[in-house]
């Protein structure tokens, strides 16, 4: 399937939020994922299935000073 993934089309075999994070190697304790407008909380990306042309957007919080 191909998704809009921080503007950029991206292609995955991954079905849900949690799998594509997980297929994407990135860290979920500081990550943020809006899925088609919607900030999803990281107990219902398991649960949350992703559709062709789906549109997300996923944000690294970096703490610093």
């Amino acid at each position: 399937m191909q998704f809009s993934i921080n503007g950029k089309i991206e292609t995955s075999n991954a079905s849900t939020i949690d799998e594509l994070v997980k297929e994407l190697g990135l860290d979920s304790n500081s990550l943020v994922v809006e899925h088609n407008d919607q900030i999803i909380r990281q107990e219902q990306w398991p649960a949350t299935k992703l559709q062709e042309g789906d549109g997300l957007e996923l944000l690294n919080f970096v703490g610093g000073g």
